[in-house]
This record gives C-alpha cells, sequence and structure tokens, in this order.
C-alpha cells in the first residue's frame, strides 16, 4: 500500500497487541482498519502462524472491535468486546465492554461475563483456571445491584458532575470518576471446551462468576497495572497513595485471592513502584521503578525485584546505563527478556539474575535497528515473539531464537501488508560543546541529491524522556517526504537510550542544552548534499511542541513553525497539568519561569502553526489559546489592523494530546502541508497548497 495519499495512509491496517498460547503454538495480534464511513477505527483479532508458514487467519468480527486478547491455561481465547451480546434482556441497548470466550475448537464466540461498568485488561494465570478482570465501579455503590441502579440513575436523569476529595481529577484525555478501577477474579474451569458439564442444546450457557477483590480500592488502582500469580492465589498490583499538598506515590501491594486480605510488598520514598509480573516458580515479583526526580536530579528508571513472601528489593542489572522496561520472565525464572532504548533503536535484551551476589548480566538479544514490544517466551525458553517497528516498516510480529544471540529477529505472515516508502533512511550525528554525541534519523524523499536537494524539516519528539526508535502512525515522516521534504528527528538532551548522565544534561534546563543539541545536529544535517539549507522548518508536538516555541522565540533560521499540544507559560502549565504533583518534581519557580518561551514572544518573527485539542489534560487548551492570542498581539509578526497575520490556528474541539479520528489525521496533515507549502516552498497564488476544503 502507499503511504504517499493521506485517504490511503490512514486506511492502512495497523497491528498492535500479542498473546501467545500457554502451549506456543498459537499467536493472536489485534488489527485496526477504518469503518465502513472511514471515520473511526476498529480492531479485530487474527491469528499468526509461530512457523511462519500459513497466512494469518481473522478470527473476530464486529462493529464494536475486540481487545484484550489472553488464552486460558486450556488454550481458549479470552477478549474483551461492546459488540452485542445475543443474551442480553430485551430493551437493553447499552452495551459496556463485557469478556468473551472463543473456544479453541472452533465453536462460535460467547459472552463469559458482563458488568453494567465494563470489563477489560483480562490477564489468566498460567498454571490455574483463573482470570484476572478490572471494572469500574461507582464510589458509592456498595454492590453490584446498586452500581446498576446508579448508572441508570445518572443516565436518565442526564447527569455527568462528579465530586472529588482527592487528586488528581483527570488523565491524559479523559476524566476521573465518578467510578473507578477495581480487580476481579474469576474461575474459568467451567467454560473449559470439552468439559464434562458443558451444556446442551437450548441449555443456558454458564457465565462467570466475578468476585470483587478490591471493593474498598477508592482511586488506588486508577492507571494501575496487576499481575496475577501463576497458581491464581495471589494478585500483585500498583496502588496509589494519596499524600500532602495534593501529592501521590504508587507502591505495590498483594491481594489474596481466597480472603481479599491486602498487604504492602514494596512501598519506598525514594520511588514510585508499577507494573509488577510474578515469576514462573511464584518466588519473585520484577517491577518497574522511577526514583522521586528534583527540579536538579533527574529520575533514574528500570526494574527491581522482590520476593513475592515480602523483603527488600534490588535493582536489577543496577551497572547497566540504560533504562529497561517490559519485562517478560523465562520458563524457569532465571531471568528477563527485557526492552530497553538504546541509541535510536529498543531491542530486546537478556538478564540473567545473579545468585549469591553475583551480578546480574545483560546481553542483547536482537541485533535489528528496530524497536520491539508485546515480547512473549514460548513455554520451552527457545523462542520469543513480539512486535517490531522501525522508521522503515510499521509494528509486525516477528520470531526471536534466544539459543544463539546476538540475533535478527525473523518476521512472521503479518496479517497487515507493509507500506511502500517513499525515500531512504540514513543516520547523522553531531558532537556538542560538553563532548557529548547527539545522534538523528534523517529521512530523505526519492531522487533527493546535490542537484535536488530537499527542504528540511526539523521534527522534535515529546516526553521529553523519550526516543525516535518507532514506527509512529501520528507524527509519521514519510507523509511529508512523499511531497519532496527531508525529515530530520534527532534525539537531544533529555532524550533516552543514551545514558543517565545525557538526560542529566537537559534536567530543568529544558530551553538550554536540548535546544543547543537541536541546532547543532541540524547544522550537521543541513551540510548533507541532499539537504537544501535555505529551506528549513521546525516541528514538535507536546514537549517537542514546547521546544518548538522555544525555537521560535530563539532563533530566526526557520521559514516556518508548527507547534502541537505545546507547552507555553510554564507558570500557567504547573497547576493546570492532569499530574500537577509531577511537575512540582521538575522545576522550581524560577527555573520555570526562566525556561517558559512566553517570555520571548517579541522576538518571534517567523509564521507558526498552533495546533491543540480541547480535550488535552496533559497540556491543557489555555496553553494554546494563550499562545494564539499572544502571537497576534505580541509576537514580532502582529496582526495588522484588519487582524490578518500569518500564523494559524487549527482547533480540535472533540481531539486530545493525540488526534485521533482518521479525517482529523488527513485534516491535520493536510493543514501541515499547506502551511509548509506557503512559508517554506513560498507557493502561493495558482501555486498553492490549499488548505482542506472541510475546515470551511
Amino acid at each position: 500500500m502507499r503511504i504517499a495519499e493521506l485517504e490511503e495512509y490512514v486506511g492502512i491496517p495497523r497491528v498492535g497487541g500479542l498473546a501467545l498460547s500457554p502451549d506456543g503454538e498459537r499467536l493472536v495480534v489485534g488489527v485496526s482498519t477504518l469503518d465502513a464511513k472511514k471515520t473511526a477505527y476498529v480492531t479485530a483479532l487474527w491469528e499468526v502462524d509461530p512457523a511462519g508458514e500459513r497466512p494469518a487467519r481473522r478470527l473476530t468480527r464486529s462493529a464494536k472491535s475486540e481487545g484484550g486478547a489472553a488464552f486460558t491455561a486450556a488454550g481458549d481465547l479470552l477478549f474483551t468486546s461492546a459488540r452485542p451480546d445475543p443474551a442480553a434482556k430485551d430493551g437493553d441497548d447499552e452495551n459496556p465492554p463485557a469478556l468473551w470466550l472463543l473456544p479453541r475448537d472452533g465453536a462460535e464466540a460467547r459472552v463469559v461475563a458482563a458488568r453494567k461498568g465494563g470489563l477489560g485488561g483480562p490477564t489468566t494465570a498460567d498454571a490455574a483456571d483463573v482470570v484476572l478482570l478490572t471494572g469500574d465501579v461507582l464510589t458509592r455503590a456498595a454492590d453490584e445491584e446498586q452500581d446498576e441502579r446508579l448508572r441508570k440513575d445518572r443516565k436518565e436523569k442526564k447527569v455527568g458532575a462528579i465530586l472529588h476529595d482527592g487528586y488528581p481529577v483527570r488523565f491524559w484525555d479523559h476524566d476521573l470518576g465518578p467510578g473507578f478501577p477495581h480487580l476481579f477474579t474469576a474461575d474459568v474451569s467451567a467454560l473449559v471446551t470439552g468439559a464434562d458439564d458443558a451444556p446442551l442444546a437450548g441449555q443456558d450457557e454458564p457465565r462467570l462468576t466475578l468476585a470483587d477483590r478490591t471493593p474498598q480500592a477508592g482511586a488506588a488502582l486508577v492507571e494501575q497495572h496487576a499481575a496475577i500469580s501463576p497458581d491464581g492465589t495471589t494478585l500483585v498490583t500498583g496502588w496509589n497513595r494519596p499524600r500532602a499538598r495534593g501529592d501521590q506515590r504508587s507502591v505495590l501491594v498483594v491481594v489474596d485471592v481466597a480472603s481479599g486480605e491486602r498487604r504492602t510488598l514494596v512501598e519506598d520514598d525514594a520511588f514510585d513502584a508499577f507494573s509488577p509480573v510474578v515469576s514462573p516458580d511464584g518466588r519473585w515479583v520484577v517491577f518497574g521503578y522511577e526514583t522521586i526526580s528534583t527540579p536538579h536530579l533527574a529520575p533514574r528508571v528500570g526494574l527491581r525485584l522482590v520476593p513475592l513472601a515480602g523483603g527488600e528489593s534490588r535493582v536489577v542489572a543496577a551497572d547497566w546505563d540504560r533504562w529497561p522496561g517490559s519485562p517478560v520472565w523465562l520458563p524457569d525464572s532465571s531471568g528477563l527478556l527485557v526492552v530497553a532504548d538504546d541509541e535510536g533503536r529498543a531491542p530486546v535484551f537478556r538478564v540473567d539474575l545473579g545468585d549469591a551476589g553475583a551480578p546480574d548480566t545483560v546481553t542483547r538479544v536482537t541485533s535489528d535497528d528496530a524497536a520491539f514490544t508485546d515480547v512473549r517466551v514460548a513455554p520451552d525458553g527457545r523462542t520469543a515473539y513480539a512486535l517490531r517497528s522501525s522508521y522503515l516498516a510499521p509494528a509486525h510480529p516477528v520470531r526471536i531464537d534466544l539459543t544463539s544471540v546476538p540475533t535478527q529477529a525473523v518476521a512472521l505472515r503479518s496479517p497487515a501488508p507493509t507500506p511502500e516508502l517513499p525515500g531512504r533512511l540514513e543516520e547523522v550525528t553531531a558532537t556538542v560543546a560538553d563532548g557529548r554525541r547527539v545522534r538523528a534519523w534523517l529521512a530523505l524523499p526519492e531522487g533527493a541529491d546535490a542537484a535536488s536537494p530537499a527542504p528540511l524539516l526539523l521534527w522534535i519528539h515529546g516526553g521529553p524522556l523519550g526516543s525516535w526508535n518507532a514506527w509512529s502512525w501520528r507524527w509519521n515522516p514519510w507523509l511529508l517526504v512523499a511531497r519532496g521534504y527531508a525529515v530530520l528527528l534527532p534525539d537531544p538532551a533529555l532524550s533516552t537510550g543514551y545514558g543517565q548522565d545525557f538526560v542529566q544534561a537537559g534536567w530543568g534546563a529544558w530551553g538550554e542544552a536540548p535546544f543547543t543539541d537541536l541546532m547543532a545536529v541540524t547544522d550537521v544535517a543541513e551540510q548533507h548534499e541532499a539537504v537544501d539549507e535555505t529551506r528549513t522548518a521546525a516541528m514538535g508536538g507536546s514537549f517537542g511542541g514546547y521546544m518548538a516555541n522555544w525555537v521560535a522565540g530563539h532563533t530566526d533560521r526557520f521559514r516556518a513553525i508548527v507547534t502541537h499540544a505545546s507547552l507555553w507559560a510554564l507558570d500557567q502549565f504547573g497547576p493546570t497539568t492532569d499530574a500537577a504533583f509531577y511537575w512540582q518534581r521538575e522545576m522550581t519557580e524560577q527555573m520555570a519561569s526562566e525556561a517558559s518561551p512566553h517570555r520571548f514572544v517579541e522576538r518571534i518573527r517567523t509564521p507558526m502553526l498552533v495546533i491543540h485539542g480541547d480535550r488535552d489534560y496533559r497540556v491543557p487548551i489555555g496553553e494554546g489559546l494563550r499562545l494564539w492570542y499572544e502571537l497576534l498581539a505580541k509576537s514580532g509578526l502582529p496582526a495588522d489592523d484588519e487582524g490578518r497575520s500569518p500564523h494559524r490556528f487549527l482547533y480540535f474541539p472533540d481531539e486530545n494530546h493525540w488526534v485521533l479520528q482518521p479525517q482529523h489525521a488527513v485534516v491535520w496533515y493536510a493543514t501541515v502541508e499547506a502551511f509548509l507549502a506557503e512559508h517554506v516552498l513560498a507557493r502561493t497564488g495558482d501555486d498553492a497548497v490549499a488548505y482542506p476544503d472541510v475546515l470551511g
């Protein structure tokens, strides 16, 4: 499929999520495609041959999507979907996500558990017939019956109000409450295909009995992840602990499935703990941690290990100068497979856990210039499966040989095609004043050379703790490469994958090292024979948008700047973002003032395209509104006597930090293209690239 045309681009199927059956013989992935109206994505589950011989086979099909695939110990497939329940009561027009079972024998999928508050995140025990689920429960509901009654009452009276007694009140793109997540478990043995007590024709199919294991959770499980022990007897989960002055910490707690008793497993003032995974032998828990940063000291992020029975935790691979995450246990519990950003890639690494005080050892498993997610290990420990992506290909399933490393992952037969790319990918590097090496990907259009150089777009990543290392459907350079631009994707100070000192170099001083790093690597890119250094622009989203704003106020080298979901006035941003307590650790008031782009608005003489979604809670809409007004009122390119200005504001009333609706993505890219064509390519009049007609 071609990537050049926007309508075709948004229609390319997208792979996400991967589940492996307990016997290692079945792989299932989700594939998102456009609905019939081409206004939303729907996801179906597909089976992929682990041997890579048979073509992928579609398993589910509905207008409501399916997700959350997980296999039972017996090999049946569980998933969640809001598709209509054939057994629902007459007149019941609500279909919150329910749990469905697709038997391994090929029988039709059916609902096995449902709640008015919905169900999600199914996780199955490896060696027991137990499933762990999440589901929202209204705060004032004493039981399931009252929860249903209160939900019906709110709907009929059209009440959307939420009364809070704590912080936070929203997260990224959604409001928190009035329902909060609880953890439920159920015995799935009655659902096993071929069970002696399976119902006969005309009999009711059995439903799971859900038991709420966290009835007093409140907001403790908001945005947390839980795990279940292989024998199904124990839950381990992240747990939010509120603190004074609107602060909070994340700890780990253990819940006994039989009794519901809860105990704290990990709580330390030095770090947040989250995302636990229990070892196959049931003895250990590995979990993610992030130290509590200060305005002067960047966090350290990685993995820690603690006995499930309780005790002191320790850092995994403490001497490794990377930030490992997404741990997967090896079958014998001797070590882990992890993923870590590394020099513009995100390889799979093996961590062998040391005994008797011996250090852990780290071995790189994959040699691909790529990023890996959703790693799953076969039961014999000799093979792993994952999704691989890079700036050369979107996510697709692969097989990894663990017996001979480092190794190149082998692509399996994906249910989604790999799009044709309109150019080539190179790397460029710069050495900055303090001796650090700053690297970037450079995507060049076909035919760009010394005789026909391409205009340059500097794309700045968000985070700021992140890296340009994986395919992005939202910020995809190839769409602009197809229009003849060279796109530079740099990793400046604060980027991950280059060591702790590289992060520290930009900590608390966003406008310093990150800015000089970006300018230095842009200087190098402009020396490339295939780049036209006289026609350049800069773009960024979130923190990248902040940097785009900072760039606008500190240099006139670019002909145009696009700033998406950007931070503008840091004194305003701090208390209004969805996690203000975290921002307080980022900068002092003086540091925030010194690093705030709004102070330099009068220096801005570059046309800017401002883009913001009204439901952006991470960078609230006030940032975009204030930026837009101050560009017109105070910048070096203010509105004239008739209110005209070269600046533009693309506003999405119903989008959030990301622009997710497919036709909005078309509008986003088309508007960016038109704005750049006007100011970078100087295409005006009859030669102009038109802004989308659908904008009115």
